[in-house]
């Protein structure tokens, strides 16, 4: 028997990939209008709502690519106060420029980052003001039709494949799984380390019946030394480290997974994605690493966390003396080289080692 709410969320579901349909149907035919602009745009995006690590690809992506021309970074700037077109600096607030473009700007040597709700007018003013940008790469962008990409790389988590997914609201689909013939390269996420190739060749083939057209890739997330999140310190983890893990994270998951592998005791409090921290947040924590026993005892955070908490005055000293962020990298499985040469050559640049 079918649950009634299950029933309810189903017939959402229908409705709302009704009305997404009909939206790129007007796209596909021309009736909306997507604009080609005179400057590479690489969009890196996905058809799920949130929990893919699309930050730290954006981030990898824009490291790789500066090395050969100089690269922008344009995003929307989820939940900031601000409006219009803005340049994100390493001494922009959460408030101004929203939590992912500042971490962006604080990681990312000579790349400029930019905020813009409208990405059309957000490209055209970056090749005003930066024109000597070589490339453009559109943060979470797949579902902004109204900017034509040359190139759309779109992840999906191991953990929570898209074709194994449903439109939202039964499910976290953002569109239907057909919207993948759009792609260029789709980039699994988050993909266990201990995945044997056999595995990993079953999902490419399940992605590609599904009727994605580039290449299928594989990445895991690298997590480095705890630093300290308010001096340039860092910390360390063994098994007779008790952990307390704050996170404001869609999917908190795999980090939880990691530390609990390398320390001895893990306590978690999860706060939903882009949460605003508030001082009934911080009481709550303190309460929490008070709690904790044994003399090594840390706090960890995540890095998108950590530019929200650092301008969080009201922290116990014992307490920020103890709050440290996991930097975390992307790294490629197997076939980075084919992946670069992709991305170097719809920009119009070489593939060199480097």
């Amino acid at each position: 028997m079918i649950m009634p709410w299950k029933l309810l969320l189903w017939t959402a579901s229908q409705l709302y990939g009704a009305a997404v349909a009909v939206r790129n149907r007007l796209y596909d035919l021309g009736l909306l209008r997507s604009h080609s602009l005179n400057v590479p745009v690489i969009c890196v995006g996905n058809i799920t709502a949130g929990g893919t690590g699309k930050t730290p690809h954006v981030i990898y992506l824009a490291e790789k690519l500066s090395s050969k021309t100089p690269v922008a970074v344009l995003s929307r700037g989820y939940l900031r106060r601000s409006r219009g077109f803005m340049r994100v600096t390493p001494e922009s607030t959460v408030a101004a420029s929203g939590d992912e473009p500042l971490l962006m700007a604080q990681s990312l040597t000579g790349v400029q980052v930019f905020v813009d709700r409208d990405r059309v007018n957000g490209i055209r003013e970056i090749m005003r003001t930066f024109p000597d940008a070589g490339a453009v790469i559109l943060d979470d962008g797949f579902q902004h039709r109204a900017v034509k990409a040359g190139m759309n790389i779109i992840l999906t988590d191991w953990a929570r494949l898209m074709t194994r997914d449903h439109l939202l609201p039964l499910g976290m689909l953002r569109e239907h799984i057909r919207a993948v013939r759009r792609t260029d390269i789709v980039i699994v996420t988050k993909t266990p380390g201990a995945v044997s190739a056999d595995a990993r060749e079953m999902i490419s083939k399940e992605l590609l019946e599904a009727g994605v057209r580039g290449p299928v890739f594989f990445t895991t997330l690298d997590y480095g030394r705890p630093l300290h999140l308010f001096s340039d310190s860092s910390g360390q983890i063994t098994r007779s480290t008790s952990i307390l893990l704050v996170t404001g994270i869609a999917n908190p998951a795999p980090l939880a997974d990691y530390l609990e592998g390398i320390a001895g005791h893990i306590e978690h409090i999860a706060f939903p994605d882009h949460h605003a921290y508030t001082m009934a947040d911080s009481v709550r924590i303190t309460s929490a690493f008070d709690s904790m026993t044994g003399p090594d005892k840390i706090i960890v955070t995540t890095s998108k966390d950590g530019v929200r908490l650092k301008e969080f005055t009201n922290i116990a000293d014992h307490v920020r003396q103890a709050l440290h962020y996991l930097p975390v990298r992307v790294q490629f499985i197997e076939n980075e080289e084919l992946f670069l040469k992709k991305v170097y050559s719809y920009a119009g640049k070489d593939y060199q080692d480097c």
